[in-house]
């Protein structure tokens, strides 16, 4: 399961659209955890994905991941009392189908495997059903959580909240905060579910840097440093928590402040170097990667060739500017 902020992001958990016809690409104007971790991985993967907007086909994991995310926000709207694990498994159903209406590309993932479609095989019905099998998992992965959470003692106060909030320096940061627990006292409390495993120690400083994220975001916007940073790891059971300080936060500042600065680089440029890695056997773009014999699509960014002899000269290769086109 990606970040929760890529449930704002196109294609999350389902099929990149691409560019509409028409449509004029543009450089990118703010930065999410997900597109800074994107960068990180590879600053090729962040070109295809937030300028070209290359389709990518849906994920059956990121789908479950999204599905067990709704369920545990829609639970919050029962009584404490009735927040129950068998309450709980039984909305999975009926979020799928949610979930389904909204998102018909997330059909793509199942085709016939299901059994056929629900609704007697009707055109217009909620499409196929997926397989016992991997809804079992979803209604698994909901139980997990009251080992780990009693949801009858909670009372967020704040579920799926979008943030948003530009730097002094311009960088405009945003996200979705699965959820935020205040205490009586005043004291926040931000909290990510993950239906994965919990990583190991050599692992974890992405997750944390994703919540560090928030919590920056949540700091500019409130003016009070978050009290804990915790991650829920539905996928083996694991709480994970951190209690940042100010300066923590300064300093993920500057580092998205640098990494900002790379991307206006590569913006400007048009040099998307890929990165290769053991996450490039899940990328939907080795096709078109150089690192697997590919050639990338035209960059959408740099200005038209002048010929030689005409006002302004001619290109020099992969100059451009970030203005755009």
């Amino acid at each position: 399961m990606g970040t929760s902020t890529e449930r704002a992001d196109a294609g999350h958990g389902g099929r990149r659209t691409g560019r509409g016809r028409g449509a004029a690409a543009a450089p990118p104007t703010s930065l999410s955890p997900s597109r800074a971790a994107d960068f990180m991985t590879c600053p090729l993967l962040y070109r295809f994905r937030v300028i070209d907007k290359l389709p990518e086909k849906p994920s059956e994991a990121a789908a479950r991941g999204t599905l067990v995310h709704a369920v545990l926000e829609r639970l919050f709207d029962t009584p404490a009392a009735e927040r129950t694990a068998t309450r709980a498994r039984a909305l999975v159903p009926g979020e799928w189908e949610r979930l389904l209406a909204a998102r018909p590309e997330l059909a793509e993932l199942f085709g016939d495997a299901g059994g056929g479609t629900e609704g007697g095989g009707d055109d217009d019905g909620p499409g196929p059903a997926p397989p016992a099998g991997w809804l079992a998992e979803a209604e698994r992965l909901v139980e997990r959580w009251f080992t780990l959470e009693d949801p009858s003692r909670l009372e967020p106060a704040e579920r799926e909240l979008f943030v948003q909030t530009t730097l002094d320096s311009g960088l405009r940061l945003r996200g979705i905060i699965d959820r935020v627990d205040v205490a009586p006292g005043g004291e926040v409390r931000i909290v990510d579910y993950k239906t994965g495993k919990a990583p190991r120690p050599e692992y974890a400083d992405g997750p944390l840097f994703q919540m560090k994220f928030y919590a920056l975001v949540l700091w500019r916007l409130r003016g009070t440093v978050p009290r804990r940073l915790q991650l829920v790891y539905l996928g083996s059971g694991d709480i994970l928590t951190y209690d940042p300080a100010e300066e923590d936060l300064r300093a993920t500042e500057r580092k998205l402040l640098a990494l900002w600065d790379a991307i206006r680089r590569a913006t400007d440029t048009g040099d998307w170097r890929p990165r290769r890695s053991r996450l490039c056997d899940w990328c939907d773009h080795r096709a078109v990667c150089p690192e697997f014999g590919g050639t990338p699509p035209p960059y959408p960014l740099l200005p038209v060739a002048v010929p030689d002899g005409e006002p302004g000269g001619p290109r020099v290769p992969g100059q451009g500017r970030m203005g755009g086109v």
